[in-house]
This record gives structure tokens, sequence and C-alpha cells, in this order.
């Protein structure tokens, strides 16, 4: 059974490295990020179990992160601060976040939320219709959603340029040709040019590109078509 995998976010490198202790010894996996800026980057980046947040950042706060974040997921986020008014907790509870621990804090009353959540989650995922994500570095596609996030961040396409780049991510390997992609997209009554693909093609890498995408997510095959690739060269063609 794999371990859990949890984010800790904390500008204070002390309070990140005692959560650390506290989380391995307890047996989850963790990684941190000290801004909020790279704690946006790595939820959208890989699949954690559940976010440790603070509060108080000097780049972004965590309810900035915490918004930012449940838009993009439902990943739980317990969130840590200094402050105890009861308008803060209702504040992080409305914007998404799963529960509040005020600093200072036993370790022992940390680890019982946190099993808390990861059983909640656990049982909101089993109940709940399993969603497609095509996944890959830095990248993903929401098939149903009909949503591409680059870093977490949503990239905008048009109808065709999206089911064009949904079909090529779930075909592994696949080479199409234009005639095919065409008869996928329009189907068999298109009288168009098939030329119109490429132009599709053009748009998406320069829309993943500018989204900061490192690699050219669609291959050329020449004298073929194309097909999708995870690892791209950094020609547009």
């Amino acid at each position: 059974m794999s371990k859990s995998q949890i984010l800790i976010v904390d500008d204070e490198w002390n309070m990140r490295n005692l959560l650390r202790i506290y989380l391995l010894n307890e047996g989850f996996s963790t990684r941190e990020a000290a801004t909020g800026q790279e704690a946006i980057r790595m939820a959208g980046q890989h699949a954690f179990d559940l976010i440790l947040l603070d509060v108080m950042m000097p780049d972004m706060d965590g309810w900035q992160v915490c918004r930012v974040i449940r838009e993009q997921s439902h990943i739980p986020i317990l969130m840590l601060t200094a402050r105890s008014e009861i308008k803060d907790k209702v504040q992080g509870l409305g914007i998404g976040a799963d529960d509040y621990l005020t600093k200072p804090f036993e370790p022992e009353e940390l680890l019982a939320r946190i099993h808390s959540l990861l059983r909640r989650s656990a049982l909101t995922q089993s109940l709940a219709p399993r969603e497609e994500v095509l996944e890959y570095p830095d990248l993903r596609i929401y098939p149903e959603a009909r949503e591409v996030r680059v870093q977490g961040q949503n990239v905008d396409f048009t109808l065709k340029e999206f089911d064009l780049l949904a079909l090529l991510a779930r075909s592994g390997q696949r080479v199409f040709t234009r005639d095919e992609l065409v008869e996928r997209l329009w189907g068999n009554d298109y009288g168009g040019e098939t030329r119109v693909i490429d132009t599709h093609i053009k748009n998406i890498r320069e829309k993943m590109q500018r989204a900061g995408l490192a690699y050219n997510p669609v291959q050329t095959v020449w004298g073929l078509g194309y097909k999708f690739q995870v690892t791209g060269s950094p020609d547009e063609t």
C-alpha cells in the first residue's frame, strides 16, 4: 500500500521541518513549498493526498492559495495559523478549506485531524463517479470538464482545438493522418480542406508554449500526420 503524500506549505523552514518530522514518523510521505506560488505549481503537478497550508506567507497568503487550488482540485486542505479569531476560521472554511488548526498545537491533534480528513476524502472518492484525467508532466487534460491546465493554470482552447488535443492525448503513440482527424472531428460529410488540422495544431502548440509548457505535446510524423508525445522537440514542426 502506497504512502499518503502530503504537501507542507509554510514560509518558515523550522515549521516545515517540524511538520515533516511529525508526518514521517507517522508513515506519511512529504513534499514542501516555501511560497504560495510554489504551492500552487506543485499542486498542479503532483497528486497529493492532503495539503497543510499556513495562512501567513509573504507572497500570497493562505486564503489566496486555498482559493486557487480549490478551483483546480478537491484535495483536502488543512489551514494552519497563529490567529485564533472565529472570523478567520469562517473565512477559511468559506473559501474551501476542509479544516483549521491554530498554532501552537499538539502533534497528536494535528495527526488526528489529518487522518480524519484522509478518511473523509477516501469515502467521498469511493462514492463519487471517477473523472477521467489525462496526466502528463506539467499538463493535465480533463475531457469531461473540457479543461486543460498547464502547471496548474487553465489554458483556453476552442472546441475543435480541445477535441483534437484530447483525441491525440487519449491515443498514446498512435499516428493519425489528417483525413482521419478530420473524420473524427467533423464526420464523413466534411467537404473542407484537411489542412485545417495544421492550423489547429499550430494554435495548440502556440497556446501550450505561451502557458509555459516546456515541451511540444503534438509531434509531426512526416509523410503521415500527427501523434501525441510527452517529451517533444522545441521546434514547432
